[in-house]
């Protein structure tokens, strides 16, 4: 299984950090084994460098992009794909600090969620605490700055 968490960076950090992500995967990892006084400063360095979700903006865009499609489902604010039966499975949860994926399977389904999310926000930072993965949802080489 699967497990990420994803993040809205500020942009200004997104920018400066880009090419170093290592560093956001750091300080997250950091932060879920730290107790006591490192949990809350590094807690304070993520709230700093993150954006709020937009929940009912994200509830809103799942439901229009996604609604129609075979093996979508919607219950209680929590969002579930299936695609080729159970071969890729993902699940979808709005917080207001991050938005989870979970997934079983192939990629094919938290693909789905990851591409309806990259259009709605361009700094979206996902992570995989478990396997040590991470990565822009958006890549930001791709922003145009003039």
């Amino acid at each position: 299984m699967r497990n990420y968490r994803l993040y809205l960076i500020e942009d200004e950090f997104a920018a400066h950090y880009f090419g170093r992500e290592s560093m956001f995967f750091q300080l997250f990892r950091e932060y879920e084994r730290a107790f006591g006084e490192l949990k809350y400063i590094t807690g304070k360095q993520i709230k700093y460098i993150t954006k709020t979700v937009e929940a009912l903006k994200i509830h809103k865009l799942l439901q229009k992009q996604l609604g129609k499609i075979k093996g979508f489902k919607a219950e209680h604010g929590t969002y579930s794909i299936e695609i080729n039966g159970r071969l890729s499975t993902a699940k979808l949860a709005v917080f207001q600090d991050f938005i989870s994926v979970e997934a079983t399977g192939s990629y094919e389904a938290e693909t789905v969620f990851f591409e309806v999310l990259r259009k709605c926000e361009s700094s979206f930072l996902a992570i995989d605490l478990d396997h040590e993965r991470f990565g822009w949802l958006k890549p930001i080489k791709e922003r145009k700055y003039v």
